[in-house]
């Protein structure tokens, strides 16, 4: 395993038996969530498994922090082996789950103390970290409070806080912004971003597209337990092809015409007129766009109105799977 990879996966797999009722026996059906996963991460980066509820992301995250055993497959943490070194990984890797961990009776502060202590602090230490991570995540108005009486930003606060009193070299986060209004999801956007500049490596489970396109150094999107794709943002996007600019034109004789300038002007990947509106479709939009309307300009055609737009992660996951994560979120 390389000095700068902090996980590592080959072939990892997760098979459930579930039980299935059909005539007079009940029958067992195996399951496959997770399908042979080969994935890397690198040390200091902030690593996005993209993918709809029940893709696979999450059992393959309890995978990675030994909660759950895979079925075959190879994998290796911060360089220690999954099937040997369980008691290493758990010292080393903090995990906030998607329900939280938060005991609910307990105040904040009691519950870092203890989260501090199980993982081996002395009762003053463990009082000392709770204090600063509660001034960290900005807790200290409420964290004397019963868990609780948290708002849902509250208790994420607190869970992530629960994740890294032990000062983990990785932090695990399942859907960490779920259920959260905008606010709030802004806010743990920016406390994710301070982890990674501190030097913290980051792996991410997510089915927000501006999530992970905003957040992620690098981005898996999963589907069905197997890995589509794999890239940055922009390697992703530019997968799928060039920015659109619509031009709309006051007729379509005018619409012709400029079809025919633009040509000649940029290359163009792909271009379409409907009626009086130009479809352009080329790589580098936001920066071709002004030379392109003074060009019309110069020709006396004048565009009535002028819309950009760049590929989305959606884009990636309807050219990788031939539907919308958006509709699967909906749904």
């Amino acid at each position: 395993m390389s000095a700068d990879l902090v996980i590592e996966t080959k072939g990892l797999r997760k098979t459930f038996i579930s039980k299935e009722r059909g005539g007079k026996k009940n029958g067992k059906k195996e399951v496959e969530a997770v399908k042979s996963i080969d994935l890397t991460v690198r040390k200091g980066e902030i690593f996005g498994f993209l993918g709809p509820n029940g893709a696979g992301k999450s059992t393959t995250q309890k995978m990675l922090s030994t909660l759950l055993c895979p079925t075959s497959g190879e994998a290796k943490v911060l360089g220690y082996d999954l099937s040997k070194k369980q008691g290493q990984i758990r010292q080393n890797v903090g995990c906030v789950s998607q329900a939280g961990g938060a005991d609910l009776g307990s105040t904040g502060t009691e519950n870092l103390v203890l989260q501090a202590q199980l993982y081996g602090a002395d009762s003053a230490t463990a009082k000392k970290d709770a204090a600063e991570f509660a001034e960290r995540f900005q807790m200290t108005s409420f964290i004397a409070r019963p868990a609780q009486t948290y708002s849902g930003g509250q208790k994420r606060r607190l869970d992530i806080a629960l994740g890294m009193i032990h000062h983990p070299q990785l932090l695990l986060l399942d859907e960490p912004t779920t259920g959260l209004d905008p606010q709030s999801r802004a806010y743990l956007w920016g406390e994710i971003k301070k982890l990674k500049a501190g030097g913290i490596t980051i792996f991410l489970t997510t089915q927000y597209m501006d999530e992970a396109d905003k957040l992620c150094d690098t981005i898996a999107i999963i589907d069905n337990g197997k890995i589509i794709v794999t890239g940055t943002p922009e390697e992703l996007k530019s997968s799928v092809g060039g920015d659109t600019i619509v031009f709309t034109f006051p007729s379509e004789e005018i619409a012709h015409k400029a079809e025919t300038l633009l040509n000649e002007r940029v290359k163009v990947e792909k271009i379409q007129v409907y009626s009086n509106v130009v479809h352009l479709t080329v790589k580098n939009g936001e920066r071709l766009m002004p030379d392109l309307l003074r060009s019309l300009d110069s020709k006396s055609l004048k565009a009535q109105g002028v819309t950009l737009s760049r590929p989305s992660l959606d884009d990636v996951f309807l050219k990788y799977t031939g539907r919308s994560l958006r509709e699967d979120i909906i749904k």
